[in-house]
């Protein structure tokens, strides 16, 4: 038996978007869902209330006005996870769940770093985050393994192409703190130490691995598979795709406790014309 969970930066989509991207969740066989860049608009409530009719386990902070933050989806019962509370500086941007494995328990943290530009606001505003959470998982560590999956808006220091004069050391600090400090490893970088692959690119031969899994050493050591699905942002026939990431996919050789009883949350799910009422 495995554990399968995926990430996937879904873009704060509009209703028709969203729509568009449950059908493709829905034949996802992963356990678990990690969907950044949320908000507080009807097509990230639309995905929350058709997954939760469907019977998965949704866990979805309640976002500032205009914030982006994230969403866990599970077919597996939950708890959860100590971090959600701990994290007291833009807390939709990071969620937490508890899973119970044959092996014990074991966490996963669904992260959306903010972005920045140039300005000094936007560049103190993600400096601030990611202090708040470093505090935040410095507070919570535990010797349960953990999983952080997530779009974290940061490169690993030998990123190719380099792009060196976009990012700041505090960023490039921030990835390798995740291993230095909190004794996480970079998932695809442990299964694939020299492939090059990107997860979002302004132009075609211009990409960044933004999308990140990190894991606790025996969740390496259980890793099966770790990679990135491209179909995302690959634009349909009629120019429209899902979204400008692609998502990432691991799976480890644990096995769950129990399941949830879920249904095709696309069949489920109506045509939402206002916004749902369950979160």
């Amino acid at each position: 038996m495995t554990l399968s969970l995926i990430t996937i930066n879904i873009g704060a989509p509009s209703l028709d978007r969203a729509h568009r991207q449950l059908r493709w969740l829905a034949q996802r066989p992963e356990d678990v869902l990690v969907l950044t860049e949320t908000k507080a608009t009807p097509g990230s409530h639309y995905l929350a209330e058709a997954l939760a009719t469907a019977g998965y386990a949704v866990t979805f902070p309640a976002h500032g006005p205009g914030e982006l933050g994230v969403m866990i989806a599970s077919k597996i019962p939950v708890a959860p996870d100590p971090l959600g509370a701990a994290l007291d500086y833009l807390p939709a941007r990071a969620t937490g769940i508890v899973i119970d494995t044959t092996n014990g328990p074991v966490r996963v943290i669904g992260a959306y770093v903010p972005s920045r530009d140039a300005s000094a606001e936007k560049t103190e505003r993600k400096k601030t985050w990611t202090k708040h959470f470093t505090h935040a998982m410095d507070a919570t560590a535990g010797s349960a393994p953990l999983l952080l999956l997530g779009d974290l808006n940061v490169l690993e220091p030998d990123h190719q192409p380099p792009h060196r004069g976009q990012f700041a050391p505090f960023e490039y600090d921030f990835y390798t703190d995740l291993t230095h400090r909190h004794g996480l490893r970079d998932l695809f970088r442990h299964l694939h130490p020299h492939e090059i692959q990107h997860s979002w690119a302004r132009r075609p031969e211009l990409g960044y691995r933004y999308d990140h899994a990190h894991g606790t050493h025996a969740l390496a050591d259980a890793l099966l598979a770790c990679e990135y699905l491209h179909e995302t942002r690959t634009p349909a026939s009629d120019g429209t795709r899902l979204t400008d990431h692609s998502a990432l996919s691991v799976r480890l050789a644990l096995t769950v406790t129990t399941r949830l009883l879920t249904s095709d949350p696309a069949t489920v799910a109506t045509p939402a014309e206002s916004e749902p009422t369950l979160f």
